[in-house]
């Protein structure tokens, strides 16, 4: 069967630049039966590459039978297999869900948030690798007909896209993505030396202390495709409020137009026009579910469409978004939490960043004075 070139150029990329996979690593390759032909050549090039790959495939509505038939025992189980991967993988390669997105729409939330405590250890655990670096993580999207639809697209126009996206129409992405780190590390080098971090839009005006927390260069070894740049707040100094101007995604369950005000670090409200039930269930998951974990700015102008699946859309240039609950390592957060779910403004229409008080970003672009 002949395989699209951008298929075999995605799986080079995802080997060799993004996990960097070396001879003798360990690598789990996993998605879902959907994404079979990206799979395959990933497949093949760890081999290449010398690695040891081990397949993890998943079942078309897998996770809904698990949900829908599990006992409580079985909602609650720790698994010490998956505990053990997380223990004593060196690579591991993911493809995000690419078959029905709903499929868990009509869960009920509480059996999720079991869930999502249930894996909290080895959550905690992936967390702490990734961030010092023992476990080299990379997540993608294989376009299928599922996707395509929800992104209201065709299927050929869908895959130009997703292709577009990360640069797999160029001779060579790789050296497109060493490009485009240089370029996002000056930013990241700029934003450390601010202190106080503001977004100020519609019905929005929030500060985030950010002193001494690293900014992080998203620039396709950890998500692909990638462009942003994040941190993790201060837990305790995060004041004001903010309004989402897209849907919030969780699980293919949608929660529109999504309104949070915080104080000393905390969200104290919390409001939705649609799913307010569903935002408040996830909130209140733990502990640290109501602390943010991450602010972030999207700068991947290639991506210019919001599809309604996270892994483009946060990287969609001239937004910004923010994720309650786990924060990362790297970034010396102190946040532990069974989530991290990410909410998404748009800032292309008057929105503006300050940083110490000083204007760096105006309707969706950095100022010339900022990068300079």
């Amino acid at each position: 069967m002949n395989v699209d070139g951008r298929v075999r150029k995605l799986a080079g990329l995802l080997v060799n630049y993004s996990t960097r996979v070396k001879p003798g690593d360990k690598v789990l390759i996993s998605g879902t039966v959907a994404a079979a032909p990206l799979l395959k050549e990933v497949y093949r090039e760890v081999l290449k590459a010398g690695g040891h790959p081990h397949m993890d495939l998943e079942l078309e509505d897998q996770q809904y039978i698990f949900f829908s038939n599990a006992s409580k025992q079985q909602l609650e189980y720790e698994d010490p297999l998956l505990l053990q991967k997380v223990e004593t993988l060196d690579v591991m390669i993911k493809t995000f869900p690419d078959t029905n997105p709903h499929a868990l729409s009509s869960i009920d939330a509480e059996k999720k948030r079991v869930v999502a405590q249930a894996r909290r250890k080895a959550m905690d655990l992936f967390t702490k690798r990734w961030g010092d670096g023992s476990l080299r993580w990379v997540g993608t999207a294989c376009p299928t007909r599922a996707l395509a639809q929800e992104a209201r697209m065709s299927m050929e126009e869908y895959e130009n896209f997703v292709y577009a996206c990360g640069g797999m129409d160029l001779d060579d992405p790789v050296e497109y993505w060493k490009d485009f780190s240089k370029r996002q590390e000056k930013i990241c080098k700029r934003l450390n030396q601010v202190k106080l971090l503001r977004y100020k839009g519609l019905d929005t005006d929030i500060t985030f202390g950010v002193e001494k927390r690293p900014w992080i260069n998203c620039d396709g070894k950890v998500n692909f495709p990638d462009g942003e740049v994040f941190t993790s707040p201060i837990e305790d100094q995060v004041n004001g409020r903010i309004r989402f101007t897209f849907p919030g995604i969780f699980q293919g369950q949608e929660i529109e137009d999504i309104f949070l005000e915080f104080r000393d670090g905390k969200v104290v409200k919390a409001k939705a026009a649609k799913g307010e039930s569903l935002l408040n269930t996830l909130l209140d998951t733990d502990e640290g579910s109501r602390i943010l974990g991450e602010v972030a700015i999207g700068t991947n102008d290639n991506i210019d469409k919001f599809t309604k699946n996270m892994l483009f859309d946060e990287k969609i240039g001239g937004t910004v978004h923010c994720a309650v609950g786990r924060g990362f390592p790297e970034s010396k957060s102190n946040n532990s939490s069974a989530i991290h779910w990410d909410m998404l403004k748009d800032m292309k229409d008057g929105g503006e960043i300050y940083g110490d008080g000083e204007l760096i970003y105006k309707n969706g672009k950095f100022t010339e004075d900022f990068l300079q």
